[in-house]
C-alpha cells in the first residue's frame, strides 16, 4: 500500500501597485530591504516552501520581487484596482499554479502579506505546525484586543447617542469572551478551499495568537514609522533567525 503524497506548501505575496495611503509601499525600504523582500526572505528561510510567488500588476514589483529570487504571477488590472477583492487574487494565483500544474488543489496556500515585516520565522513555522495538526479549514493569526466590545468599543446608535457595540449584563471584563484583532502576520488553506469558498472566513477558521510587534501592519505613513522603529528595537535579528 502507498502512502499518501504530502500536500507541498507554496508562499504567496500578493502585491499590487497602487497603494494610497503609503506610495510604493509594497517596494520601500524598511531597514534596508523593500517590504516584499522582508517576506521573501522569510519564506526561503523555511525548509517546508516548494517556492515563493509574487502576485503582482506592477513591472516595478515584478523586478523587485525576481531580484530577490521570488517567481511572478502577473496579475490582471481587474483584480488590482481599489475596489478590487483579494481573494480574488488568491483564487487567480491558485488557478495559475494548477493550470501550470505546478501544484495541485490539495496543496498547501500560505499568504505572507508584505505588510507585515515584522513577523518572524518562529511565528510562521508555528502556524504551519497548527494548520497541520488541527481539522481546520483555514489558519489566520491574530492578537489580543486592546478594546472590548462588551466594555469599551462604542457604535452611535442614533443622531447623539452612542452605546456598547455588544451589550451584556457582565460586570468585568474577565466574564466576557476574549477577542482578538485578526492580523496579516499570514493565512494558510488549502488550494481547494481558495477555489470553492466566498472569503476567507468561509469556513472553519482555526486562529494562531501572535504579538503585537509581530502584527504590525504597515497601512499609513504612522504605520511605516512604528515599524522602523520596533524594527530597530526588537526584530533586528529575529526575522529570519
Amino acid at each position: 500500500m502507498t502512502s499518501p503524497i504530502e500536500p507541498k506548501v507554496f508562499a504567496f505575496v500578493f502585491a499590487r501597485g497602487g497603494s494610497k495611503g503609503v506610495p510604493d509601499k509594497n517596494i520601500r525600504e524598511l531597514a534596508g530591504k523593500p517590504l516584499i523582500g522582508w517576506s521573501i526572505t522569510l519564506a526561503q528561510g523555511l525548509p517546508s516552501i516548494q517556492s515563493i510567488w509574487v502576485s503582482t500588476d506592477s513591472t516595478k514589483i515584478a523586478t523587485v520581487a525576481k531580484h530577490h529570487g521570488a517567481n511572478v504571477i502577473v496579475r490582471p488590472d481587474v483584480l488590482a484596482s481599489d475596489t478590487a477583492s483579494e481573494w480574488d487574487a488568491w483564487k487567480h494565483a491558485v488557478r495559475y499554479l494548477i493550470e501550470q500544474e505546478v501544484a495541485s488543489k490539495e496543496d498547501v496556500f500560505l499568504s505572507l502579506p508584505a505588510t507585515s515585516p515584522l513577523r518572524t520565522k518562529d511565528d510562521i513555522q508555528r502556524a504551519l505546525k497548527q494548520f497541520s495538526e488541527n481539522n481546520s479549514d483555514i489558519l489566520v493569526t491574530g492578537m489580543q484586543s486592546n478594546r472590548s466590545p462588551y466594555f469599551n468599543m462604542l457604535k452611535q446608535e442614533k443622531e447623539g447617542e452612542f452605546g456598547v457595540v455588544l451589550p451584556s449584563s457582565a460586570v468585568r471584563r474577565q466574564d466576557v469572551p476574549v477577542t482578538y484583532d485578526m492580523t496579516t502576520v499570514c493565512y494558510i488553506c488549502h488550494f481547494d478551499y481558495i477555489l470553492n469558498r466566498q472569503g476567507v472566513l468561509d469556513g472553519k477558521v482555526d486562529l494562531l495568537e501572535v504579538d503585537h510587534i509581530s502584527a504590525i501592519d504597515i497601512d499609513t505613513e504612522f504605520d511605516f514609522k512604528l515599524a522602523q522603529l520596533l524594527f530597530e528595537e526588537y526584530r533586528n535579528h529575529e526575522i529570519c533567525d
